[in-house]
Parts: C-alpha cells; structure tokens; sequence
C-alpha cells in the first residue's frame, strides 16, 4: 500500500534541502612524509637517527644552514633533542657515523593556519569575481588555499580555484571566471580551505550574486581648479577608473572635501556626471578633496576613496595686497551652500598653554572685524537720538503754551440747558435754537505743533 503523498511545496522545500546539505569538503592538514618531522614554534622535538647506525659508535648530526640551535648529542648518539624551536630551526638534519650519512629528516615549524574570513567582490560587469582574505601573520612556505565554488540548491560540481598569497598586501587572492550567461541575481555558494603541516583551517560557506558583490576601482584624475573671480567656489573633476566601461553600464560618484584647519568632511551624494561645482569654499584655504564611485542603481558597495586632490579658490590681488591672504569676511555669494565664515588658518594652531579648545576660541575673539557693519549701527543709533529729541521739543511746546492761556472760566464751552417741557404756544419750536451761536476764539499764538487747535469746536 503506498504512503500518503506529500504536497509540492513540502517537496521543493526537501529538495532544496538534500541539496543544500552537501558534506563539506575535507580541509585535513597536507600529509607528511615518513621522513619529515612537524614541530610547533616554542615546543621541544626529538630526532632519531634509526637502528641503521652502530651501537656503540659515535653519531654526529649536521644541518645544511647551521648547527642545530639549542640541540645537543644525547647518551647512545642516536637521538637529538631540539628545545624552544623556533621558525628559524626548520630545515634538514643529519645523522652521520663512520664517515658515512645514516639517515635525513626534514624539520617542519609551523603553527596551524588562520581561519579565513573571506570577502568577494567585482570590479564590473564584465570582469572576474575576486575573493580575498587578510592575515595576521605571514604564512608558512608550505601553506596552501583553495577556493570552491558552486550554484546554490543545485546539486553539481563545484569550480575549483587555487588562492596566491601577496606578500606586500599581506592576504590571499583567489580568481573566479564567471562563465558567460550566468544571472547576476543567482545565489553562489562560496567555500575555502587553508591548510599546510600543522593543520587546516575551514571557513564559512559565504552566499553571495554577481550583481551584491559589485565593487568599483576608485575614480582616477581627480583634480581641483579655482574658478576665476569667485573667491568661494572649487571645480572637482575626474574620470572614470579604467576596469569600467562606462558606454554600457554608468556610476554614480560621492564627493568629500574639508578645509585643511578642520578634521570634518563635508559629503556630496548622487552626482552622476565627473564634475562637481563646490560653492561654499573658505577663502584663500587650501582644500582636500576625495571621490569614490558606485553602481549607478546602487548595487554591490561603493569603491575606497581615491587620492587625496588639493585646491586653492581664486583670490583677488587687491584683497591679498589690503588684507593679506586670507580674509575673516563673511561669504557674499548666493547659492545653495553659501553659508559659514571663512578664518585664516593660523588661528586654528594647538596653543600648549590653553589646550585645543582654547586656542580656537581665543582666535575668535582676536579676529578684524570689517568696518561696514559698525558704520550701519553708528548711523542708526544718531538718527534714533535725533528723533528722541525732536519729540521730547514739540511736546515742550505744548505744555508751555497751555500754561500761559491758564485754567478756562466756569461754564465756557458748555452749551446752554433747554428745558423738556412742552413749549409755549407764544414760543414755536423753530425759534429756540437747540445750541448756543458759536463763540470767536480768543485771540493768541498759532502753533503748528499744536494738534489741539485743529480739533477743537472754537
């Protein structure tokens, strides 16, 4: 009777797991000969000439190089004992007797390899994908690397590579060939071994694609002009690293630059073209500038930074003859980054006596300030007093002149009582006026300042 049928997808999912489950490859130490002998560095080791000798006869033992470092002739003269061994110890021992060699041993010093920690990465599209790892310490002469890769859930040979050690970048380089057609976006199974006499060293299957490991050259010919008549602004240019085609696939390029007074970058992002318009320069600084590149649509990571390019903005001959090679003034120039003072860089030199802080605060405080600005508040300041005077004389003038006309007589300005009763048949109600004629004012002085006048009833 058959078993129950299991659904597709548990299927697929056990599958890829049978596949994925793939025993790891052996990573053993390289075999050693019956006549070689393995000695850590700082451990003791005994070499035996062999039963070919005489029993009773002297034995002699002998190195190409040198005499054995700390080793000396034991009772019976067929064994020597080695103690402290260190990496300069290794090489080919000897054992002689009657004139004649009775036996060679080699002597192998070595510690185990370091477990490696491998990254990957592709210089472009169309270019082999590099694996790399750093090291610690230099490896032993007999040390090799190897380097397998594969499809992921795919049940298939791996690619096997052999890793070169680069003495000078100290770390191991393994070349992978991408065969042609294979989609960036397919998982790759990554595995390496290091191993030599004293042991070996697996490290852990790295899953990468093509497109995730994407890496740039950094850009090349980055260079820094100032801009005639604009004391603020640096042109960056740069080209293309030479390991990438930009008629088929483009970058995209991050642009750092600081004043050499101050450790702060200040950083450019998404500039698609190989020149860059800097708008808030100090003036009269020198300037370092950096670029570095990535995939245009951001896959894989971005480049190291290329060299350091440095750069002056233009400086008028006037300011440099009236006001020396750098200036305090504030930026005049509109734009997007037009903001911040510009400052000599002398003030930002370590004063001893007042720390690093101190220093640059004290600068501050000592800098010109430019006159402009103090001709503007001295203005404003005798033109506000002016106006305080003008006032505090015209309302002189009005507490003076209603002084001199004294107090107004009882009633004067009151208008005259009409009686409410019903009026008298002898008096019609037309013939009573409902105010009193109006009174000429008394004559006097005319002021101008006097606003009462104009809105007063006489």
């Amino acid at each position: 009777m058959a078993g129950p049928l299991l659904p597709p997808a548990l299927l697929l999912a056990a599958a890829a797991a049978a596949a994925a489950a793939v025993p790891r490859r052996p990573c053993g130490p390289v075999g050693l000969s019956q006549d070689t002998v393995l000695g850590r560095p700082g451990a003791n080791v005994t070499l035996t000439c062999g039963a070919e000798g005489p029993l009773n006869g002297s034995v002699a033992w002998r190195t190409e190089k040198r005499a054995p470092a700390g080793g000396h002739l034991l009772p019976g003269g067929h064994t020597l004992l080695l103690q402290r061994l260190q990496v300069e110890d290794a090489g080919l021992y000897s054992c002689h007797a009657g004139g004649r060699t009775l036996r060679t041993l080699r002597l192998l010093v070595e510690e185990p390899p370091e477990t490696p920690h491998v990254s990957c990465y592709r210089r472009s599209h169309d270019k082999d994908v590099l694996c790399e790892w750093r090291l610690r310490a230099k490896p032993s002469p007999g040390t090799r690397a190897m380097l397998w890769v594969k499809r992921r859930f795919a049940v298939e040979n791996a690619t096997e590579q052999r890793c070169r050690f680069f003495s000078k970048a100290q770390k191991f380089v393994c070349r992978v060939k991408v065969p042609p057609g294979v989609d960036d976006n397919k998982p790759l199974v990554v595995s390496t071994c290091v191993r030599n006499a004293a042991g070996g060293s697996a490290g852990e299957d790295k899953i990468i694609t093509l497109s995730s490991i994407l890496k740039p050259d950094p850009p090349l010919n980055v260079t820094v002009e100032a801009l005639e008549k604009a004391p603020q602004r640096l042109r960056v240019t740069w080209t293309y690293p030479s390991s990438w085609d930009p008629r088929f696939y483009w970058l995209r390029f991050q642009v750092r630059y600081r004043p050499e007074p101050t450790p702060t970058f200040t950083e450019v992002d998404q500039v698609t073209r190989t020149w860059l318009d800097i708008r808030d320069a100090w003036r009269g600084t020198r300037h370092l500038v950096q670029v570095r590149a990535q995939e245009e649509f951001g896959h894989g990571a971005w480049s190291e930074w290329s060299h350091e390019a440095v750069g002056t903005p233009w400086t008028d001959p006037r300011d440099v003859t009236e006001m020396g090679p750098y200036s305090s003034q504030f930026p005049t120039e509109d734009g997007a980054y037009g903001y911040g003072a510009t400052l000599p860089p002398e003030l930002f030199e370590d004063n001893a006596a007042d720390g690093d802080g101190g220093a640059v605060l004290e600068a501050s405080a000592r800098s010109v300030a430019y006159p402009y600005p103090f001709l503007v508040a001295g203005g404003s300041l005798l033109l506000g007093i002016a106006l305080f005077i003008a006032i505090l004389v015209r309302y002189k003038q009005t507490w003076r002149l209603g002084a001199r006309r004294g107090a107004k007589p009882a009633g004067e300005g009151q208008h005259a009582l009409v009686p409410l009763g019903p009026p008298s048949p002898s008096s019609p109600l037309s013939a009573t006026p409902l105010l009193p004629p109006a009174t000429p004012p008394a004559p006097g002085p005319l002021h101008v300042t006097n606003l009462d006048y104009f809105f007063s009833g006489k």
